[in-house]
């Protein structure tokens, strides 16, 4: 996170550019938002352009140098341009300004242009700048400014009460959702998110937090004044700003100096101190960073031989094996850990261990074990070069110990794996993990379906970036609802015909409108009795890094209604070479079927 708080001052009028920047870079400000174009030349649209209007449309390019238009301004469409509006010349009109001050600050090389949404009738609007996008190509954004709530919701209640209670409140998000809708999902779209004095429920604060907002707009007429005459903002105004802050936003301030005897200055740095004294983050937080919503493909540690750099990292986990440890207390190798914690175990119990074999299948990791066998441990430790379901075991063991869950439990094929290896287990033999469940749940993400848009390849179909799941740190998103238990697997597994294929239906409603873009899996194990560890938000094992959640995306986003059922169906599908999901939707809309019979995505046995 950035040492300090990137804070914008937003300017209505701007004379003199130089001087309006010199003000606010002194008052401790990094950039200001100001309009492309004066006010005075809305008059030119009432009736018809003007044809001959003297003097240029605004201010020169050579006003600032390049590198200070590319960092130090953002500009402001005019407000007054009506692109939607039912009469045909002020549509027109518009849609010739609207095009002028694309093209000029696209020109200006400006980083951001900021276009303000006043309800959700903005079709001509997003057809406009959507054919200004794809056809102009610069790098700048385009923040849609969009109020937390609108502008009547905000006026103190004026009707009567039986006709305020028949008043239904306009939900901003659904202007926005239209919006970007319309443009195809761009990327380089964002939202300008206006704090407003009312705030809306919590849970629609939190869908917010599920899309693209870049900055926050916060106008002086929200601050108090504190005992010592300085501007502060209430807790609930504080509490909404410092859950933007985790999406590392910017704030943009708004607004008249309203403790001129302190200065706009103390606005700034009292926004720079609630960013600076955010709470620490825990670690799992701190691990993760810079993994936020980056895709990664799941391990296939059957398939592929891991690197020595993936090991490390997972062996600096602290609770992981520590749990490990104290399962083996009450009841493969991986570079030593599991040996390890087996050893410490043993001594702990103060139990004598006759042989401990420590199989591992990739040749590389076993150069480790070797080593670390005649460093450390001994003829305690045979260290065994295979795979465990082709081992001929020279004896039955008391306990198989593994490590062999990804994210969504079952998907490094732990299942296959230790049901080849229980022949050498004894009949009252013990395996860690005993248990472990996955669970899924939908997922609202603008960003994460970005993603998933641009993982396209040359040699696959284009479906297949949408038909493959993604180990993923879940940051920029909203989970819509519980998560729910989708496949179980326990071990040794007794049963006279194992079958590893899996179904399930999953039910869930949901709270508020949102889209749905995808289902994020959890999973949690039963290592041994009490012993458990679990990646489920609700139930997390504090402090433990090892696995981030798994996500399944959905090809088409689905506007989803409150009170709407999502209803998700997901497979196991099993056959002698492969393992794969298959997953969709079937209401409130039908989905394909994603990666029927393992077209995208397999897991190699």
């Amino acid at each position: 996170m950035p040492p300090r708080l990137s804070c914008g001052r937003d300017v209505n009028c701007c004379p003199d550019i130089n001087s309006t920047l010199e003000s606010v870079c002194r008052s401790g400000f990094d950039f200001a938002c100001i309009p492309v174009v004066h006010p005075r030349l809305k008059r030119e649209f009432l009736n018809d352009p003007a044809k001959n209007r003297p003097g240029p449309l605004t201010r020169s390019d050579l006003c600032l140098s390049s590198n200070d238009w590319s960092n130090l301004v953002v500009g402001k469409i005019s407000p007054w341009l009506q692109l939607d509006s039912p009469n045909y010349k002020v549509r027109r009109n518009s849609e010739i300004a609207l095009q002028q001050e694309l093209s000029y600050t696209a020109h200006l090389g400006l980083p951001a242009v900021v276009l303000q949404l006043e309800n959700g009738n903005c079709a001509n609007l997003a057809r406009c700048l959507n054919e200004h996008i794809l056809s102009t190509y610069c790098p700048q954004q385009y923040w849609i400014h969009v109020p937390m709530l609108s502008a009547e919701d905000q006026k103190d209640p004026v009707l009567e009460e039986e006709e305020e209670t028949e008043r239904v409140p306009e939900d901003t998000w659904q202007w926005w959702n239209t919006f970007r809708s319309l443009c195809d999902w761009s990327k380089k779209l964002d939202v300008l998110l206006e704090v407003t004095a009312d705030l809306p429920e919590d849970e629609m604060i939190q869908r917010w937090l599920a899309e693209p907002v870049k900055a926050v707009l916060v106008s002086t007429s929200l601050f108090l004044t504190n005992k010592k005459g300085y501007p502060v903002l209430s807790k609930a105004h504080q509490a909404v700003l410092r859950s933007f802050f985790k999406l590392d936003v910017q704030v943009v301030l708004t607004g008249v100096d309203r403790h001129p005897d302190k200065g706009i200055r103390c606005y700034q740095q009292y926004l720079d101190h609630l960013w600076q004294t955010q709470p620490s983050p825990d670690p799992v937080t701190e691990f993760a960073k810079g993994f936020e919503d980056y895709l990664q493909n799941p391990l296939q540690p059957l398939m592929d031989n891991l690197e020595s750099h993936t090991y490390e990292i997972f062996e600096k986990d602290p609770v992981k094996y520590s749990e490990y440890q104290r399962g083996f207390d009450g009841g493969g190798g991986w570079k030593g850990p599991l040996v390890r914690a087996a050893i410490n175990a043993t001594k702990q119990a103060d139990r004598k261990v006759k042989k401990i074999y420590a199989v591992e299948k990739n040749p590389n990791a076993v150069i480790t074990l070797e080593n670390l066998r005649d460093e450390m441990w001994g003829h305690l430790v045979e260290v065994v070069s295979c795979d465990m379901r082709h081992w001929d075991a020279p004896e039955k063991a008391d306990i198989i110990i593994s490590e062999l869950l990804g994210s969504f439990g079952d998907n490094e094929l732990s299942p296959e794996c230790l049901d080849g290896a229980q022949r050498f287990l004894k009949d009252d033999g013990i395996s860690i993990p005993s248990a472990y469940t996955s669970y899924l749940a939908p997922l609202q993400s603008a960003k994460l379906y970005s993603e998933f848009r641009i993982q396209k390849e040359k040699d696959k179909t284009p479906e297949s970036c949408f038909e493959m799941p993604y180990v993923v740190r879940l940051h920029n998103c909203q989970i819509l609802a519980e998560p729910q238990k989708v496949f179980s697997f326990h071990h040794p597994n007794r049963d006279k015909v194992i079958d590893n294929t899996r179904h399930a239906s999953l039910e869930f409603e949901i709270s508020e409108d949102c889209v749905v873009h995808g289902l994020a899996g959890y999973f949690d194990t039963v290592l041994y009795k009490d012993v458990v560890l679990s990646i489920l938000p609700s139930t997390h094992s504090p402090g433990m890094f090892s696995w981030f959640p798994i996500l399944f995306p959905l090809r088409t986003p689905t506007f989803v209604t409150k009170g709407t059922k999502v209803v998700v169906q997901i497979w196991r599908r099993v056959t002698e070479k492969n393992v794969w999901y298959e997953w969709t939707m079937v209401q409130p809309q039908t989905l394909p079927i994603h990666n029927p019979k393992g077209r995208s995505y397999t897991i190699g046995l």
